[in-house]
């Protein structure tokens, strides 16, 4: 009966329009969302057979949902220094924290990350853990197939508490009295740090033993307040030190000059220093100043540093995740993975702004950022949504359109069946 079909036809369209509002709802909803990607309605028609060239059959219309997944949104800087997006392809590599470690894997566009109270970068509903792999002090993975998920781990911000670096070189640039008498003596003292980050000095004395000729000697650790207390014990020295006749250092023997300190009463490993005075012009002879017998320091720079508590991370556009501290170190301690799907249109939509593989979408790859199909890294950044607000305006007013009028075709078609029936009466 054509007047039953063109009901049909005209509900089939009230379906699909009612789709398309709750479409236009859901973008228009999640208009701020970060790293949302918007929702498009696709119509196509519905045929049914006509046999009969002299009788319509109609079919109506049926609606799918498109979301354009690798569509990429605007980025927007962030006073958040673990909110990130990323500039390219792929996705960051998120899940959810069981008993039993990282359970559901899913994967999102939406960086908006924030350390828990327990360090862990968290998405903002507190359900999904921003997934990495541990890397050494040069930034390499420390170990694991880095191109598997389940072999990645929780990124947790506070894994470092603090850092300490031990002290390795002395850089010296000075100048022994020419004038000084066989015999005669002068020493500098140098504070140095264990693996621990605890102060130590010690006094580095140079004895006269002829014409331009010297003898280095280093002494015990101590504690910088107090000399009489004795932190280490020196295993380096003596050193004999030779100039020309213009004041140049000549010789060094043994060279290089590694100072040595063991025992550490801190219970730090020991601590090996090198002196470094062979550079054209570090350590010369020549007149005191005055006719005064001591050495004349220009320059001191002994690295290493006390220990230091961590403050804050920065993330680099290749995903590592650096670690800074209140004494001025820096330490790498993770690297964030970025996977890519050969159709990540196809991937399935979760509540959260996450998706997970299907069929459709294949299976992920693991790559660095920056590599192949994966974009870059931005620190204190977010992907805003992909939803643009006037589109969304004209396809309600289509929609809401479209609707009113399929629904004055069921109105139509009714009224026209009444009059047969009263006919028929």
């Amino acid at each position: 009966m054509s007047l039953g079909s063109a009901i049909n036809t005209a509900v089939s369209a009230l379906n699909a329009q009612s789709q398309a509002i709750s479409m236009i709802s859901d973008n228009i909803s999640n208009s701020s969302t970060v790293g949302y990607k918007a929702t498009t309605a696709s119509f196509s028609s519905l045929v049914t057979q006509n046999y009969n060239s002299s009788a319509y059959a109609s079919g109506g219309v049926s609606v799918t949902d498109n979301r354009n997944i690798g569509l990429q949104g605007l980025i927007q800087s962030s006073t958040v220094s673990t909110n990130l997006a990323l500039d390219g392809g792929g996705f960051f590599v998120v899940a959810q924290l069981g008993k039993n470690g990282q359970e559901d894997f899913a994967y999102t566009r939406n960086g908006e990350f924030s350390p828990d109270k327990d360090g862990y970068l968290k998405s903002l509903s507190g359900q999904y853990c921003l997934m990495g792999y541990r890397v050494d002090a040069d930034g390499e993975p420390l170990n694991g197939d880095v191109h598997n998920v389940d072999n990645l781990t929780p990124i947790d911000v506070d894994i470092v508490s603090g850092l300490a670096k031990a002290s390795s070189t002395v850089e010296l640039t000075a100048g022994l009295p020419a004038d000084a008498a066989v015999g005669d003596t002068v020493s500098l003292d140098v504070e140095f740090y264990d693996s621990l980050g605890v102060a130590h000095s010690t006094t580095l004395t140079w004895e006269k033993t002829g014409a331009n000729a010297w003898e280095m000697t280093v002494g015990n650790a101590t504690d910088p307040d107090d000399s009489s207390i004795v932190t280490g014990t020196s295993t380096g020295g003596p050193f004999a030190i030779t100039f020309d006749s213009d004041g140049n250092l000549d010789t060094v023997s043994p060279s290089p000059m590694a100072l040595t300190f063991t025992g550490m009463s801190s219970g730090a490993s020991d601590v090996n220093l090198t002196l470094d005075i062979e550079d054209e012009g570090a350590l010369t002879q020549y007149a005191s100043d005055d006719g005064v017998i001591e050495l004349q320091l220009d320059g001191l720079d002994v690295d290493g540093a006390k220990y230091g508590a961590y403050t804050s991370v920065e993330v680099s556009k290749d995903g590592l995740v650096t670690a800074y501290f209140d004494n001025g170190l820096t330490l790498p301690i993770y690297k964030i993975p970025v996977a890519t799907f050969t159709n990540p249109n196809g991937l399935q939509a979760l509540s959260d702004n996450v998706f997970i593989p299907s069929v459709a979408s294949g299976d992920y790859i693991l790559r660095d950022a920056g590599e192949g199909s994966a974009g870059l890294v931005r620190g204190s950044s977010v992907e805003t949504s992909t939803v643009d607000i006037a589109d969304e305006f004209s396809r309600m007013i289509i929609a809401q359109q479209a609707y009113s009028a399929a629904s004055k075709v069921v109105t139509t078609a009714d009224e026209m069946i009444d009059t047969l029936m009263s006919a028929i009466r």
